[in-house]
Formats: structure tokens, C-alpha cells, sequence
């Protein structure tokens, strides 16, 4: 299968996609060739995109943020939801420990986390 291989041909690959958009809709047929076209495009896009612009899994600690934030929790307030002492998360949060495998069940049931992302898989 073709590949693209520079920046200058995904930016067009790019505009091309737009062009195919433009011209379909949801009341296309499943048949239609631009929907084909639209397709092998997409995974053109999606390699290319993986290899040159790779994203990591965020960190345990950069999520316990996010859903503190998001909870309006005080970091005292989590270690008492989570069942663990302050000094405890803090060290999660900071990295210098991993949570037991209790805490990781926690973190993910009372946070709604991924259980992937709270064992580092």
C-alpha cells in the first residue's frame, strides 16, 4: 500500500479529504467512490499521523489532576474519598510511589480512570 512520506503530501492528502468531505454527506451511497477514496485517505492520514505525531498515554498523576479539578476536590478531600492518607497520594501524585493494587482499584472506581492508565499498561 502507498504511504506518505513527507509533510508536503499529507498537507495535500489533507486537502483532498476536505475536497471529499465537501462534496459528501450522510445521504451518500456507501458505494459512492468518494467514500472509498475517502477512506484509503484516512488511513493514509492515520498512519502517517501515528509515526510523525505520536501521542502518549497521559500519566496516573496528570489524570488524578484532571478528575480532582473536574470534582472540585482538594487533595485532602481525594485521599479521604480514595481511602488513603494525604502523604500517601502525594507521593502518587509526584511519582515517588506506585499505588497498591487496592488503591489502584479505587482510584479507578471512585475516579471513573481507566484501569489501563492506573496500572501503566
Amino acid at each position: 500500500m502507498a504511504k506518505i512520506k513527507n509533510q508536503d503530501t499529507y498537507e495535500a492528502v489533507m486537502t483532498r479529504i476536505d475536497e471529499i468531505f465537501s462534496m459528501t454527506d450522510e445521504n451518500t451511497d456507501p458505494g459512492d467512490p468518494k467514500l472509498l477514496e475517502l477512506d484509503i485517505l484516512s488511513e493514509l492520514v492515520e498512519e502517517y499521523e501515528k509515526e510523525k505525531y505520536p501521542i502518549e498515554a497521559p500519566s496516573l498523576a496528570s489524570v488524578i489532576l484532571y478528575r480532582m479539578h473536574e470534582m472540585n476536590l482538594s487533595q485532602r478531600d481525594l485521599a479521604s474519598l480514595l481511602g488513603m492518607t494525604a502523604p500517601r497520594l502525594c507521593e502518587i501524585l509526584n511519582g515517588k510511589k506506585e499505588p497498591t493494587y487496592q488503591q489502584a482499584r479505587q482510584i479507578s472506581a471512585k475516579l471513573g480512570i481507566d484501569a489501563d492508565i492506573v496500572l501503566a499498561l
